[in-house]
């Protein structure tokens, strides 16, 4: 799971990367304008935004960003008025909770996304003949269970978790790779031949489209490309 906190309070920014790296990694904003390239470059699994923000409000990157994706909007705010909540509420955010906050509470609100938006996020997947294991990271096909190598399996978990949503090459790699890492983007490309070969096997890669131009979708509607 990868996670995005825009705040651009240090002390609260670390407090919530700490307390949602029990649940995954996180990347850190401090500004609006930064906040909304993170999250349009990467694919993650969710947003946490403060609306107070320096160079552009959370407001606007909450309306640009829900324009773009899908991926759920925690907004965790200094604004406690009814009026504030509503309007994001109305614009897109998927759950507000003002500051101070309680963690426990938050990491729930936290986890019941997770789970509304990731088809169980703690147990698995099932579509079908198809079934991957979030836990055991282990995928079966018509009952037999199907070995996939590390990146492969990260590769098609990360399609899966965005279903039915176009991922980019981009969002794949900064997911899977990082933006630290030395490995050309092609590596995608490599990888992704690679799931769709595996998957032919079975007469699967119909669920596994390619969006020329735009990047990678797993639907769980199987079609003929």
């Amino acid at each position: 799971m990868k996670f995005l906190i825009i705040d651009d309070n240090n002390r609260t920014n670390q407090s919530l990367v700490d307390l949602l790296g029990a649940l995954g990694s996180c990347d850190s904003a401090y500004d609006g304008i930064k906040g909304l390239y993170m999250a349009e470059a990467k694919a993650y699994d969710l947003v946490v935004l403060e609306l107070i923000l320096p160079k552009m409000s959370g407001l606007e990157v909450l309306k640009e960003l829900r324009m773009r994706s899908n991926c759920p909007i925690l907004i965790v705010s200094a604004l406690d008025s009814v009026e504030k909540k509503v309007e994001a509420l109305k614009s897109g955010a998927d759950d507000y909770i003002c500051k101070p906050f309680n963690n426990e509470e938050l990491l729930a609100r936290a986890e019941a996304l997770l789970r509304r938006y990731n088809n169980n996020f703690y147990s698995k997947y099932v579509n079908n003949d198809i079934e991957l294991d979030y836990k055991s990271k282990m995928l079966k096909i018509k009952g037999q269970y199907v070995k996939l190598p590390g990146k492969t399996y990260d590769v098609l978990e990360c399609l899966i978790r965005s279903r039915n949503t176009i991922v980019s090459k981009d969002q794949i790699y900064f997911k899977i790779w990082g933006l630290d890492s030395e490995t050309v983007i092609t590596v995608v490309e490599v990888y992704m031949s690679k799931l769709r070969k595996l998957l032919a096997r079975y007469d699967c890669d119909r669920y596994l489209q390619t969006i020329k131009n735009f990047g990678y979708m797993w639907s769980d509607t199987a079609t003929n490309q």
